[in-house]
């Protein structure tokens, strides 16, 4: 039921050694580990001039620098991170450099902020993308919600069909995008520059009602870092680069640095022409644009839309309507969905480092069908999706949670790197080298500086606007991740061998028996193996739920010529585990020493609807003999024509699979033997054999 939907949806399943084929070339690396960058410009300058709105239109003369101080902070963090997948290529990043340099509690606050990050990132960009989106079509602006939970579902089962072919679909947006920018400011030079062509945003001649006129002092440099943390957004999915180092094509570093530096320049370059143009063109926008947006003297009135400012910039550059405004605004909804896609590579890889040494579930290391992470692709879906939901994909407010968890990466991150290169220049004598590495550590220091204020403007003047939520998030994750590594250790501590803590004792018997409701084919398939055994004691077992068919059972195993006790447990409340549990345990009582082994028959069928109509007593009881210590369980299947018709369908199959195979390696057809023929038929005839001997 469930094969051929996920082979239509995911494609087919890759085997392992086909691992390489999914590494990924610098063309198709950069929209895959870049695109959240890239697309931040689509609302990054947008948010400037939202916080700038406070203190009104001329405020905005203060948005080139804050654009400056975005880009020496970008050209800074490129910079540092050259130094990281140089010095780390294994893909730990951030979390690596922390760990290594500056201990676990570093690494796991590293890990923890990035985690919350990634989440945050998804719904950021798909809430912005379904806001621009909805400039164009109503219907997706009018179900928020509903389009960008859509939107998290298609994007998390493109990515469950692997790194590469996902990177291969959204290299394609990502680059129209590039191109649709550049084409905007090019156009924007040549009418502004060379034609004088007078360029008019939409919101050129509204005004900004404000209540704080004339801010100064102190309370206007608040504003300025509040909009300067705000214009930071553009650097978040910087660090998913080094985390997804090993998932370039050699030579891996090389080109995971040149990746990084072609981000820097475009993401850079484009955020600086969306920044000018929107001064040059008049753009307005306002926090509240209902009531603080004034046109034509009035209230914009709770029906106006506010359009984002790429938007705004493309109407007055090329027209309304126009072929290249729609061209621009598709692709910059398209762009923004698939910017989520930067997390989409980074959290699952990141959570098979964690799960890796033990902080997350080991399940989160395991690869899927299509050799990617499908676990923590699916875990980053479910969280961002309740996000997008509690918030209504609001941008505006899903924005003020954002980049708080990417600066406390980057300043650990840089700080980690400036002991990495400290630890190295003891003993490193050669010239050359040495100058290498103060140069670099120069750099991280430089960059673990300006990060780490960045971090703290963002902390002041983000936290009573929600980045507390973030902080909450990280604290939850960092005490998660620790129970989950004090839970493995203990487990291993327990399951570790050592011989010289206590003797090797063997059991003293072995009691035995089988678990019967009647006699049928099961039943005596079960009896017959479990005499194979040769246990010291071996008794039938049944549970008295109907007096009737007790009765019945009891007569017919007198009349039968089976030779094995029938012991009747009583059950006044019409249970079958629990007078099981109580026989096993009183066994255990009365013979510390005994091994008590339990067979239980069970018939199998080939359908899932099938399942429904039994009761899977036998699952349940096994569940609770689990816990029972000194009590080994054997399950004894028979296969019923059912079972038998669905093997021999998924035979049939090309290249069929057992379940998990592709996560465990290729099936290996059993040997054959020269004497039985092969096939568990043969081989249980051996065992006879060699037993009779």
């Amino acid at each position: 039921m469930t094969d051929v939907p996920k082979r239509l949806l995911l494609g087919r399943a890759l085997r392992s050694d086909r691992l390489g084929e999914t590494l990924l070339p610098k063309r198709v690396a950069l929209p895959v580990f870049a695109s959240d960058p890239l697309s931040s410009v689509a609302y990054a300058p947008g948010e400037v001039l939202l916080v700038l709105s406070v203190a009104g239109v001329s405020a905005y003369n203060f948005s080139p620098w804050i654009a400056v101080a975005v880009v020496v902070l970008m050209f800074t963090v490129v910079a540092s991170y050259r130094q990281n997948v140089r010095a780390y290529p294994s893909g730990g990043g951030d979390y690596e450099v922390a760990t290594t340099n500056l201990g676990r509690r570093a690494g796991l606050t590293v890990a923890s902020a990035l985690l919350v990050d990634y989440v945050l990132t998804v719904a950021v960009s798909i809430s912005s993308g379904v806001e621009n989106l909805g400039s164009a079509i109503p219907f997706v602006v009018e179900h928020k919600t509903f389009c960008a939970v859509a939107v998290i579902v298609l994007l998390t089962l493109m990515n469950l069909r692997g790194v590469r072919e996902s990177g291969k679909l959204f290299a394609v947006p990502t680059y129209c995008f590039v191109v649709g920018v550049f084409a905007l400011i090019i156009w924007g030079l040549v009418r502004g520059v060379l034609l004088g062509d007078d360029m008019h945003a939409p919101t050129a001649d509204y005004e900004i009602h404000t209540e704080q006129h004339g801010i100064a002092g102190f309370a206007l440099a608040f504003l300025l870092l509040r909009a300067f943390s705000s214009g930071c957004a553009a650097l978040t999915g910087v660090e998913a680069i080094s985390n997804g180092v090993p998932a370039f094509r050699k030579p891996k570093p090389r080109n995971a640095a040149t990746t990084l530096a072609l981000m820097g320049g475009l993401a850079v370059t484009m955020f600086c022409g969306i920044i000018a143009f929107a001064m040059v063109t008049g753009v307005k926008m306002a926090e509240n644009p209902a009531k603080d947006l004034l046109i034509n003297g009035h209230p914009a009135g709770e029906g106006y839309t506010q359009n984002p400012v790429i938007s705004q910039v493309a109407a007055a550059v090329f027209g309304d309507g126009t072929a290249p405004f729609v061209f621009l605004a598709a692709a910059t909804a398209l762009v923004l969905f698939l910017a989520a896609n930067t997390a989409y590579n980074g959290f699952p890889l990141l959570g098979s480092i964690l799960a890796q040494d033990r902080y997350l579930p080991r399940q989160l290391h395991t690869r899927g069908d299509r050799l990617a992470f499908s676990n923590g692709i699916v875990l980053l879906a479910g969280a961002a999706a309740i996000l997008v939901v509690v918030y209504e994909a609001d941008s505006t407010r899903l924005i003020q949670l954002y980049i708080v968890g990417v600066f406390v990466s980057f300043t650990l991150s840089q700080t980690g790197m400036v002991r990495h290169w400290n630890r190295l220049l003891t003993t490193e004598s050669d010239p050359a080298r040495r100058r290498h590495m103060h140069r670099s550590r120069a750099i991280n220091a430089f960059g673990a500086f300006l990060t780490g204020l960045v971090l703290v403007v963002v902390l002041v003047t983000k936290f009573s606007h929600g980045a507390w939520v973030s902080l909450v998030g990280m604290a939850l994750f960092f005490a998660v991740m620790t129970a989950i590594r004090r839970h493995y250790d203990r487990i291993s501590e327990e399951l570790a061998a050592d011989e010289t803590a206590e003797p090797q004792l063997r059991p003293a018997r072995v009691h035995s028996f089988v678990l019967v409701s009647k006699i049928h084919r099961p039943t005596l398939r079960a009896l017959r193996y479990a005499k194979l055994m040769r246990s010291d004691t071996l008794e039938a077992v049944t549970v008295n739920v109907d007096h009737d068919e007790t009765e019945l059972l009891r007569r017919e195993w007198e009349e039968s010529d089976i030779d094995i006790p029938l012991t009747i447990l009583d059950s006044p409340y019409r249970e079958i585990s629990r007078p099981v549990i109580d026989y096993v345990k009183r066994l255990r009582q009365e013979q510390p020493r005994d091994v008590v082994s339990v067979f239980i028959p069970e018939y199998v069928v080939g359908h899932w609807y099938e399942h429904l109509l039994h009761n899977q007593s036998a699952l349940r009881l096994k569940g609770r003999l689990l816990f029972t210590p000194g009590v080994m369980v054997t399950s004894v299947p028979y296969q019923l024509e059912s079972s038998e018709v669905a093997k021999k369908r998924a035979r049939r199959r090309e290249q069929w699979n057992a379940p998990g195979s592709v996560r465990r390696g290729p099936v290996i057809p059993p040997r054959k033997s020269g004497r039985d023929g092969g096939g568990p038929g043969g081989s249980a005839g051996s065992l006879t054999r060699q037993r009779g001997k």
